[in-house]
């Protein structure tokens, strides 16, 4: 028994204090029960109770540390209890020829040994993982790409998108929740309009969702908005704009967008969303730098061009503008000792322009470091984060600690920081943005019996103390206590209800 918790139930209604009865996995009543017994009792006097986050874009699948990090602590000390993977394109399932090509712009794919081909086989794996949290994922248009035709860089054959659209169906049959697509790289860029509406389509008739990453995010982000807008309003699928940030710089064209895609869910009755953080900075891979046309190839072909002096020679041209102070050096493999330092005091101590020193970071590292880059209006970004189209998410991975990796607040603070901003705002109550990070998500997600504290819903249940979460239940276990992991592996596997 949870005993007298303010209890925010996830609905927006009010919270009133009442207890909580979990047996089991289930939350069997909620009520006054001042004579009831329990084997444990939980004193909630002065805390609040909510239904456990949902974080509808992760990146723990991108990283591989579903498998290095089994309790997703960053995600559970926050009092996160699901989360979603495959997002950007890129997924762990389905794998044509079992590689998986299409995280290595995040990871070393040879951490893990894989020994699943479909979706349904690699769920399978991660129940036998055990992980501290529920896990579900979108399928990514660039693995299955990859699948088929390679690196090779064009349209796909009408036997290719055949092949294609049986193994949407296929992965959204054994519990995938949609499709998906990273259209600023390289394999999306050569998808065709048609490859598109037929895979949306598939989404659209089987209750999928279309999950994408824009083509453009600064100078054109109207245009690519608008792009997925019509894509949504042709289709009738379900659609996510994943990361929906204020580019510094691009702020009116930001509004503009946003603007029209509040528009477009009032006006057009189209089921459109976006989900975005509440932080300044993005993570980006430093090869994600590099010009569109060099970017075309693998991350071998890049480091080619790198190496010759012509290539070096264009890549320093178009490089010669950047602010060195915005770029933080967040991941940097066998060169620890430049983890934390500006791209500035990098480049000063190496005497070496900014420009020329991000090459020879890109040369030494190989194109795998990682770097923080603080180029995000906040202000604007909350503003629309506070829409009703809106959802919060990390677009972040969990991960242990190490020495040589510059902590990321996103997978940690997230949520608690959105609540923080919440209560500041005066302008939204906490039952508002509870419901948004619970109830709103399990139902955009169609994730049955979470989301809300009620009579037969799953015990995935947060207890918060000033907004940080003290206890966590992850399927009436109780993962965390007074803040600390309980090493408790009780989370499931979503998969996406049947249509």
């Amino acid at each position: 028994m949870i005993k007298d918790a303010l209890v925010i139930d996830g609905t927006g209604t009010p919270g009133q204090r009442m207890d909580i009865l979990i047996k089991d996995e289930r939350i069997v009543s909620v009520g006054h029960f001042p004579k009831h017994n329990a084997d444990q009792v939980i004193d909630a006097i002065g805390l609040i109770a909510t239904p456990g986050f949902i974080d509808i874009n992760t990146d723990s699948d991108h990283y591989l540390t579903l498998f290095t990090d089994r309790a997703q602590n960053n995600f559970l000390l926050q009092g996160v209890t699901s989360i979603i993977g495959g997002h950007s394109g890129s997924s762990l399932a389905p794998l044509i020829k079992g590689s998986l090509e299409s995280i290595r712009k995040w990871v070393d794919i040879n951490k893990v040994n894989v020994d699943w081909n479909t979706v349904e086989e690699f769920l399978s794996v991660v129940e036998r993982l055990k992980l501290g949290v529920n896990f579900g994922t979108f399928v990514g248009h660039s693995t299955i790409r990859r699948g088929l035709i390679g690196e090779e860089h064009r349209a796909l054959t009408d036997t290719e998108l055949k092949v294609f659209e049986n193994l949407l169906k296929e992965s959204l049959s054994q519990g995938a929740f949609g499709m998906s697509t990273g259209l600023r790289y390289n394999h999306a860029q050569f998808a065709t309009e048609k490859e598109f509406q037929v895979l949306v389509s598939v989404l659209a008739d089987k209750g999928g969702i279309y999950a994408t990453h824009l083509r453009d995010e600064k100078e054109k982000i109207v245009e690519a908005v608008d792009e997925i807008i019509k894509r949504t309003e042709e289709s009738k699928a379900r659609s996510l704009i994943t990361h929906f940030r204020a580019m510094t710089g691009y702020e009116d064209k930001f509004k503009t967008a946003f603007d029209n895609l509040v528009t477009a869910s009032k006006n057009k009755f189209i089921d459109i969303h976006f989900d975005g953080y509440p932080f300044d900075y993005s993570i980006i891979p430093i090869y994600s730098l590099l010009s569109d046309d060099i970017r075309k190839g693998s991350i071998e072909d890049m480091c080619a061009v790198l190496a010759s002096s012509e290539g070096k020679k264009k890549v320093l041209s178009e490089l010669s503008n950047l602010n060195g102070d915005e770029f933080i050096i967040a991941r940097a493999s066998g060169f620890d000792y430049v983890v934390g330092k500006s791209l500035s005091e990098f480049s000063k101590n190496q005497e070496l322009s900014v420009s020329e020193g991000l090459v020879k970071l890109m040369i030494n590292t190989k194109l795998k470091a990682v770097l923080f880059r603080k180029n995000i209006n906040l202000d604007e970004t909350i503003k629309a984060l506070f829409s009703d189209i809106g959802f919060i998410a990390s677009n972040s991975p969990s991960m242990v600690e190490e020495k040589n990796v510059l902590t990321n607040e996103r997978a940690s603070h997230t949520f608690s920081r959105f609540l923080e901003i919440t209560e500041k705002s005066k302008s939204n109550s906490l039952e508002w943005a509870v419901n948004k990070i619970t109830k709103k998500s399990a139902e955009f997600l169609n994730i049955k019996d979470r989301g809300v504290i009620a009579e037969g819903m799953y015990a995935d249940i947060v207890l918060l103390d000033k907004n940080q979460a003290v206890h966590v239940f992850v399927n009436g276990r109780l993962a965390v206590s007074h803040g600390v992991f309980q090493d408790i592996y009780s989370g499931k596997v979503l998969r996406k209800e049947q249509v």
